[in-house]
């Protein structure tokens, strides 16, 4: 099983791609590699997409790799690969991004990314650090992963389900914020899991392991 890592130049790889490798080597599930070669990505068993930054420009950044954007929608809506996206990946899930400007995402989960708006005025954006998760509905990637657990966030932008299934967890934050989202063979966490020490490790190697 190989499990790519896209890299369009948004944010470092680096933590991610030792998060992936660890609970690969763990698991037994083979070779992590990150690229931007739409073939590997075409090929690939699981497709994991990070995303630092805004969400125009991640967008933008996906769709000026030759042939990457249309590999990964290939991979996912004609062969149901596993996907994952992390922060402003999990972002690009969506309908529509409003940051800045007005931004088509990949649609796969329906609704929109727009800022934090917590009713404590004290409470400051972009929302950084750790939270306790709130797990709404079961999951496979969520085994072993509860309520209380913690998770690392670093965002000002967060998504709004159309469809309360899709989601999975969410954090208080002055208001329930978008923590996890998933439906059909993608999920998405606006919270990055390799720095989120065990539950994060826990939540890729239960990613690496999902049969949907």
């Amino acid at each position: 099983m190989t499990t790519v890592l896209i890299d369009y130049d948004s944010g470092n790889l680096h933590s991610a791609e030792k998060a992936f490798q660890r609970m690969a080597a763990e698991g037994g599930h083979g070779p992590i590699i990150v690229t931007a070669d739409p073939d590997l990505v075409s090929k690939a068993d699981r497709i994991v997409l990070p995303g630092d930054g805004a969400f125009p420009a991640c967008r933008r950044g996906l769709q000026t790799i030759d042939g990457l954007e249309a590999a990964i929608v290939g991979a996912v809506e004609q062969r149901g690969v596993p996907f994952l996206g992390i922060c402003v990946g999990m972002q690009m899930l969506a309908s529509w991004g409003r940051e800045y400007e007005d931004v088509a995402g990949f649609g796969w989960v329906r609704g929109e990314v727009a800022r934090i708006t917590p009713a404590d005025r004290a409470l400051k954006v972009p929302h950084m650090g750790w939270n306790d998760l709130i797990i709404d509905r079961p999951h496979p990637v969520l085994a072993g992963i509860e309520t209380g657990d913690h998770a690392y966030f670093v965002h000002s932008y967060a998504m709004r389900v159309a469809d309360p299934a899709d989601l999975l967890a969410h954090v208080d934050y002055g208001g329930a914020v978008t923590a996890i989202i998933g439906r059909d063979t993608v999920v998405g966490t606006q919270f990055h899991p390799e720095k989120s020490q065990s539950a994060g490790l826990r939540l890729i190697a239960n990613f690496l392991d999902w049969r949907p």
